[in-house]
């Protein structure tokens, strides 16, 4: 797979949809998102999870989460990020990192993030590109004061979240911030390299086999099993592999809740056959006191 240009094709799938929604739409899907009142497990010490899939497919899960932070009264946001492996040298060094290797040895390891130097590719990843349409979106609608918003994207933590370079900055943001992140946690189908015998259409088998999957590694995340979530992350075809464990180490004792889980076709930018999709979850995880 040419990654340079898939991340190239998903941006660009991303500016249209955006404008295929419009205001209009984004307004609609923050409305229609009142029907979860998330804020509390933010001012409880808890985060929200939310994917970035298909932006009609996830506008209002995304919407939901951008509402509580808005209704949390927090003054910050911090966001911890997915960074997606958009270069062959990326993904390699993901891969040796998964298979035992030492994530030190990459020169990206650590958190990038506007205002850090630790490496650019966030600036072009999509992970947060509808999040941030939808907050300046909402921003104007609600007319309310808008908390700040830090963004943060962990590469490589390969088990050990505490030791990547720029940990401590992230858990100091924390403390004084509610804490929410993204992720797409189940990547399935033929498009993904599932075999045709294993892939399952959402509603024939998909969904139920998403559910128990993204189950299972919250499970394990929520056990601090850092190592074990990440090989579970590469099982699963996960991308909350780094993300993940930064938030469960700077939040500590959390348990999940899945709130909803939806399918978004992705065969035609992969150019696959059916079954490609992506489950789209939205979770909350509970602060235990």
């Amino acid at each position: 797979m040419d990654l340079p240009q898939l991340r190239i094709d998903i941006n660009h799938l991303y500016a249209r949809e955006h404008a295929a929604m419009g205001i209009a739409g984004a307004r609609k899907a923050l409305n229609d998102a009142q029907e979860w009142q998330l804020s509390g497990v933010l001012r409880n010490g808890g985060a929200l999870v939310f994917p970035h899939a298909g932006v009609q497919d996830c506008a209002k899960q995304i919407s939901a989460v951008v509402n509580a932070c808005i209704d949390s009264g927090a003054d910050t946001v911090l966001v911890l990020s997915v960074l997606h492996s958009f270069t062959d040298e990326m993904e390699q060094a993901r891969r040796r990192v998964a298979a035992g290797g030492d994530p030190s040895t990459d020169p990206l390891w650590g958190i990038q993030g506007p205002g850090l130097n630790r490496g650019t590719q966030w600036g072009y990843d999509h992970a947060l590109f509808t999040w941030r349409y939808l907050w300046e979106i909402a921003a104007d609608y609600y007319g309310k004061k808008m908390p700040r918003v830090i963004e943060r994207y962990p590469w490589l933590a390969g088990g050990n979240p505490t030791a990547l370079p720029g940990y401590d900055e992230v858990a100091e943001i924390a403390r004084n911030a509610v804490v929410v992140s993204t992720a797409d946690m189940f990547h399935h189908g033929i498009g993904y390299g599932t075999p045709p015998e294993r892939s399952f259409a959402p509603h024939h088998g998909g969904l139920e086999l998403a559910h128990k999957v993204i189950s299972e590694g919250a499970d394990m995340l929520a056990r601090g099993d850092y190592a074990g979530y990440n090989q579970h992350c590469v099982d699963a075809k996960s991308d909350h592999r780094d993300a993940g464990q930064v938030m469960r180490a700077v939040l500590g004792s959390i348990t999940p809740e899945i709130v909803e889980i939806i399918p978004s076709d992705a065969a035609a930018l992969y150019q696959a056959p059916d079954p490609t999709w992506v489950a789209g979850a939205l979770v909350a995880w509970h602060k235990q006191k």
